[in-house]
């Protein structure tokens, strides 16, 4: 219940469930589909002291949330009524950008499970670790039961894409998981075998040939089948009568999909697995220290807009064609680029907000979740951002240098050096891969250190300011809290900015300063306003509240509106708040507290609405 005030509040800025064609999360962001993007706020959104970032690429338009992700997922499909049997768009039949058809499909197909995923790949390389160094022996029962739990998704990955893909084309899931089945069937293995050896005599169905293939940990052949076996289902719904639909349309589906599967599909698809996997080696053999340059500078600028799905399917294709990928551990820099930079700007810097977050960030980040290192410490100070991407740039020319590879899949985190570990155990090519790592680890918290911020950013000892331009008036009149003393965890923690909170005494909330309302919450709790003079002030009106759906509230500005100190913004049923069993503190934040060397309150335990609340000082 705790996620529910911001899942509606997401909702409202997606332009309601009505505008949600579907809806996945990956490992930070909530990635929604919508009908019409035009009427999604962004904007808006970013005022969400829960949301981190929000980015509009790849046809998507993805909420960063962070670790807890799964919880808003859920609080989000909750509150919009969606189920798991919710389909979703036919995306090969949309129109628009290639490239965001391609990552919308990759997407939706490999975000359910890419975790277990990633745990498996994690596990696979734990176990290398415990062989090399001696802890188990590859005959044990404790090996043969952990091997298992990390290789059963691979094994079985083309029942798992069935399903994924299955969903993803607006078929029956189930319909495609079957024809994944058929594909890693034992008779199908023992058939594959069989051709192998020398002199075997060749099948037939229908007395056309048939060429076997071992499709177990395939990606391509599913995918395909996946989506032909959706064209057909839907052809057949359209014409079949209603009462056979039921039975018919997967007898149709599975007894033409399977044996086309086998007699066409497979054998071109893993043709073109073959191709893609041989060309990806022959461009990465032209200079191996080039592309890995090229993938630690620019992965995380990827990550940003969303684009890195598109490589996902090209790393899981290498390792099930060649039993090994070169891409991950060149991305690994990529990572811990960025997260030296976090780390130099949390060793430099004297401001106590500004180290709690890029402290936790930096912990995220040696964990593969980069998200909160990028948009809340390296991206808005600029300078560590760019460092992290240069110094992931020359880790990765060493990663590739050293013909570094991992044999199973996984995020980029410290785990990955486990995965790293070849099948006839360590050699330099592993040991090339942790120097990369730890090349772009240190050079980005030195560039960082030395030239990543501004002194004064990086000081936090509070200047005499002078009035005017600077103050923040109080919007109300009431008591004055310190921010810290708020009960809400997100705004006492001071991670959505600096700033106070007022204890209210009557109804209205009155402008701050000379400026403009830059946001304004459709449930008119809360208000964005942008100063004259650059200051951005969110103004709260009590703790949760948001789960009162406006109806306290009445608005008297709209986004856009120019205003002047005293103005009247909002007003409120005060009462209706305290009878509704809601937390009347009101804080008021400077948001981008980060751009000011100090926010400093300067009312006293009371306060007069147009009295001086905050002062902030300047860089």
């Amino acid at each position: 219940m705790e996620y529910q005030a911001l899942a509606k509040d997401i909702l409202a800025h997606v332009g309601g469930k009505e505008n949600i064609v579907s809806l996945v999360h990956c490992a930070t962001r909530l990635r929604f589909k919508l009908k019409e993007p035009l009427r999604a706020n962004a904007e808006g959104l970013k005022q969400n002291p829960g949301v981190i970032m929000v980015v509009e690429s790849g046809g998507q338009f993805q909420v960063v949330i962070g670790n807890h992700v799964h919880d808003v997922w859920q609080a989000v499909r909750s509150e919009a009524g969606l189920s798991d049997e919710t389909p979703v768009a036919d995306s090969a039949g949309e129109k628009g950008n290639p490239l965001n058809q391609l990552i919308d499909i990759v997407s939706g197909i490999f975000t359910p499970f890419i975790g277990i995923l990633a745990a498996s790949g994690i596990l696979k390389g734990l176990l290398a670790l415990a062989v090399v160094c001696g802890w188990l022996a590859t005959d044990s029962g404790t090996y043969k039961i952990w091997f298992a739990a990390s290789d059963a998704l691979f094994f079985f990955f083309p029942l798992v894409l069935g399903y994924t893909a299955g969903k993803k084309f607006g078929g029956n899931p189930f319909i495609t998981m079957v024809i994944g089945g058929a594909l890693v069937h034992p008779v199908m293995i023992q058939a594959f075998e069989a051709s192998q050896q020398a002199g075997a005599a060749g099948d037939a169905f229908l007395s056309i040939p048939v060429t076997w293939f071992n499709y177990s940990s395939s990606v391509i052949p599913i995918i395909l089948a996946a989506w032909v076996s959706c064209w057909l289902e839907k052809q057949s719904a359209k014409r079949l009568p209603s009462a056979m639909k039921n039975f018919f349309t997967p007898l149709i589906c599975l007894g033409v999909t399977v044996p086309l599967t086998f007699l066409a599909i497979g054998p071109v698809a893993t043709l073109l697995s073959q191709m893609l996997a041989n060309g990806y080696q022959w461009v990465y053999a032209l200079a191996p220290w080039l592309a890995g340059a090229a993938m630690g500078a620019l992965w995380q600028v990827c990550v940003i807009f969303g684009l890195h799905w598109g490589l996902v399917p090209l790393m899981i294709n290498n390792l099930a064609v060649l039993g090994h990928d070169s891409m991950l551990p060149m991305l690994l820099p990529a990572v811990f680029g960025q997260v030296g930079a976090a780390l130099g700007v949390f060793l430099r810097t004297r401001d106590a907000r500004q180290k709690m977050l890029a402290g936790s960030s930096v912990t995220a980040g040696i964990f593969g979740i980069t998200e909160p290192a990028v948009y809340g410490v390296n991206l808005p100070l600029r300078r560590p951002f760019i460092f992290g991407c240069v110094a992931g740039a020359i880790g990765g020319a060493i990663v590739g240098f050293s013909d570094s590879h991992v044999y199973s899949f996984g995020f980029g985190n410290i785990f990955t050096i486990a995965q790293m570990i070849p099948p006839g155990g360590v050699d330099a090519t592993l040991w090339g891969g942790v120097l990369g790592l730890l090349v772009a680890l240190v050079l980005s918290c030195v560039l960082t250190m030395v030239a990543g911020m501004p002194r004064r950013a990086a000081e936090a000892t509070p200047v005499a300011v002078n009035a005017g331009e600077n103050d923040v008036l109080s919007p109300m009149n009431g008591s004055v809290l310190a921010l810290d003393q708020v009960p809400d965890a997100t705004f006492a923690s001071g991670l959505l900015g600096q700033g106070a909170a007022i204890i209210p005494a009557d109804n209205k909330v009155i402008a701050p300063f000379a400026g403009e309302v830059a946001s304004l919450f459709a449930t008119k709790h809360a208000i964005g306003l942008l100063s004259d003079s650059g200051i951005e002030v969110l103004i709260h009106v009590g703790i949760d509240t948001v789960k009162l759906d406006g109806k306290p509230f009445t608005a008297h500005v709209k986004v856009g509106d120019k205003v002047q100190p005293g103005d009247l913004l909002l007003e409120f049923d005060r009462q209706a708040i305290i009878d509704a069993g809601y937390d009347l503190a009101t804080p008021i934040i400077i948001s981008n507290s980060d751009d000011y060397r100090d926010v400093v309150t300067v009312a006293a335990t009371a306060v007069q609405a147009g009295a001086p609340l905050l002062c902030v000082s300047h860089q």
